[in-house]
C-alpha cells in the first residue's frame, strides 16, 4: 500500500471515533515524501553507513568533499568524495535537513531547524558562523553580494543574512520550503499555499507568485531561464522560467519526487522518488523534459547531490543510516548537454 493508502486508512480509523481531520498527501497542507517501500532492489554503486536519519546532502568537486547531516547525535559529516570514508564531523545545535553550498569550496549553509539558526560552516578548516534565523528554517541560498536567503518554515517568513547578521526579516508567506537563487531574484516555494514566488533579495520586494501544483516541496536553478520545482504531491516536475515568472512545462513522475539536485552543465536534474527507492535523471537541454537515467537507491532517499557533468550522483538513505554514491558509466555521460 502507498503512503497515501495507509494515511487515509488512519483518516478513515479516526473519523470513526471522532470528527477530526487527518492531514494525508492528497489533502491540503504541505506535502511530504513517502514512507518507502522495504526490501527491493540492491541499491546501485557503494553504499557506506553513517548514522542515524542522514538528510540533507551536498558534494564540492573542489575539496573533494560529500557533507550530509545526521542525528543522535546531532552532526554534519564530512566525507571523501571518492570513498565516502570520514574526515570529519562537526557538530550541531539541532537537526538540518536541507544543506547547499554558498559556492565552490564552501562553506555548507545548514538551516538547523530546531535551533533557529543558520550555520555557515567551512569545508576544510576550523570555525564556523551561526546567526539566528527566524522559526524552523528548512532551506537556504546564497544570492550574491555576500547575501543569504533563509526560509523559515514554521516562521512564515525569509530572512535575509549578510556578514553574520539578519539584514531583513520578510513576512507574508505561509510555510516557505525551498528556496533557490535565480540570477538577481529569488525564488521561493510555498509548501502550504501550493505556489512558488520571485523577490528582489536587495530590496525584498515580491515581484511574482504562480501556481506550483498540487503540493510542491522543493526547487532548483538548472539554467538562466529554467528551474524545476518538484510537485510531490502532484507527482511531477514543473518547469519554469523564473524572469518573467511563468510555467513552461510539466513532466509526470510518478513515485512521489522529493529530493532533486541540479547539474547545469549538462542542464539535467536528479529526482528522488521516494515512494519507490528509485533517482531519476532528468535531461531540460530541449524545450521538453525527458528521462534519461533512472537507478535503485537506498531506502528513504530524501536528498541527493550531483557533481558537474552528472558524473556521481550522491543520496542519503534517512531510514537505514547510510549514503550512496553511484558512478556513472563513461558512455551514459554527455559531454556538454544531455541532448
Amino acid at each position: 500500500m502507498t503512503r497515501s493508502g495507509h494515511r487515509l486508512g488512519r483518516c478513515a480509523a479516526a473519523l470513526a471515533i471522532v470528527a477530526a481531520g487527518c492531514r494525508g498527501s492528497s489533502g491540503p497542507g504541505a506535502a511530504e515524501p513517502a514512507d518507502s517501500p522495504t526490501g527491493g532492489p540492491r541499491p546501485a554503486g557503494i553504499v557506506r553507513a553513517v548514522g542515524t536519519r542522514p538528510e540533507g546532502i551536498v558534494v564540492d568537486t573542489r575539496t573533494g568533499i560529500v557533507a550530509v547531516a545526521v542525528r543522535k547525535p546531532d552532526r554534519l559529516l564530512l566525507l571523501d568524495s571518492g570513498t565516502l570514508a570520514p574526515r570529519r564531523a562537526v557538530r550541531l545545535p539541532g537537526h538540518a535537513r536541507h544543506l547547499v553550498l554558498a559556492g565552490a569550496g564552501g562553506p555548507v549553509l545548514v538551516p538547523v531547524e530546531n535551533a533557529d539558526t543558520l550555520l555557515q560552516v567551512p569545508l576544510t578548516g576550523p570555525g564556523r558562523t551561526a546567526t539566528t534565523v527566524g522559526r524552523s528554517p528548512h532551506s537556504a541560498a546564497a544570492v550574491g553580494n555576500g547575501r543569504i536567503v533563509v526560509g523559515n518554515e514554521v516562521g512564515g517568513t525569509l530572512s535575509i543574512v549578510r556578514a553574520g547578521r539578519v539584514e531583513r526579516t520578510v513576512p507574508g508567506l505561509r510555510q516557505p520550503g525551498g528556496v533557490v537563487a535565480a540570477g538577481p531574484v529569488v525564488a521561493v516555494v510555498d509548501v502550504a499555499a501550493f505556489t512558488v514566488t520571485t523577490f528582489d533579495p536587495a530590496t525584498a520586494r515580491r515581484i511574482a507568485t504562480t501556481r506550483a501544483g498540487a503540493g510542491p516541496t522543493h526547487v532548483v536553478l538548472v539554467a538562466a531561464h529554467r528551474m524545476v520545482v518538484a510537485d510531490t504531491r502532484g507527482d511531477a516536475l514543473l518547469v519554469f522560467d523564473p524572469q518573467p515568472l511563468r510555467l513552461i512545462s510539466r513532466l509526470p513522475l510518478a513515485g512521489t519526487p522529493y529530493g532533486v539536485a541540479a547539474d547545469p552543465l549538462t542542464q539535467s536534474v536528479w529526482v528522488t522518488l521516494t515512494a519507490r527507492n528509485q533517482v531519476v535523471g532528468v535531461c531540460l537541454a530541449s524545450g521538453h523534459p525527458r528521462v534519461i537515467a533512472r537507478y535503485p537507491t537506498v531506502e528513504q532517499p530524501n536528498t541527493v547531490a550531483v557533481t558537474p557533468g552528472s558524473r556521481t550522483v550522491y543520496l542519503a538513505g534517512a531510514r537505514r543510516g547510510e549514503v550512496q554514491a553511484i558512478r556513472r558509466p563513461a558512455r551514459a555521460l554527455p559531454e556538454r548537454t544531455c541532448r
